[in-house]
């Protein structure tokens, strides 16, 4: 209904999504949050209609009394975003998806405690999920960031990570084209100078031989 809509500009929106709304653009300058909360997200594409019984389930999931900070958004896929083939650009969520979901929580008390609570009920409905979402891979967006999925492994002085860890959530983010992101990872950063908990690795070096 448009009467339920609210029209804003896109930095607006940052603003909105902050939970800081009718606040002066300056405020984005200040790097000291306004107030502590803790999050959790996690994303999903669907290439079917999701059927009204798997509607209702997630309705139920929103409805559990722990979980008032929860939200789920559907971001419709399609347009603009299909006239742009998959091998064109590192992006490749494109033709055969109707949306993407963001599934988004958040609390604000701290602890090991409260926050395991939060994430169980956060995992408990992406695994419900499953049957109405891509699969194989089931693809998620690179942008919601989700540690679930796997992370590099530097541990013991390694500073490469690990290209076979790395797919696993490498083929999730960017289907075939993890392939294409190590080849240039390799060529522009071969030491891997540039990395964080789900960076792109590059290629495995040869093994080296004596004579």
């Amino acid at each position: 209904m448009e009467k339920d809509c609210t029209e804003m500009s896109w930095i607006q929106s940052v603003l909105f999504f902050a939970y800081i709304p009718n606040q002066p653009l300056d405020v984005l300058l200040n790097r000291t949050p306004p107030f502590t909360v803790y999050f959790k997200g996690k994303s999903d594409y669907v290439t079917e209609p999701i059927p009204v019984d798997g509607l209702i389930g997630i309705w139920r999931f929103l409805h559990e009394e722990d979980e008032n900070m929860a939200e789920i958004q559907f971001s419709p896929y399609g347009g603009a975003i299909n006239s742009f083939s998959e091998s064109e650009t590192p992006f490749p969520h494109r033709t055969g998806n109707i949306f993407m979901i963001d599934y988004g929580l958040s609390w604000d008390s701290p602890g090991i405690e409260e926050a395991e609570k939060h994430l169980i009920w956060m995992r408990r409905i992406y695994g419900y999920m499953a049957a109405y979402v891509s699969k194989s891979p089931r693809a998620a967006y690179f942008n919601y960031r989700d540690l679930d999925l796997g992370v590099n492994n530097y541990s013991s002085g390694n500073v490469i990570g690990s290209y076979d860890e790395a797919k696993v959530w490498g083929m999730k983010y960017f289907k075939n084209k993890f392939e294409r992101l190590v080849r240039v990872k390799t060529k522009v950063d071969p030491s891997n100078f540039f990395r964080n908990e789900q960076s792109i690795p590059p290629s495995p070096l040869p093994p080296l031989y004596s004579s």
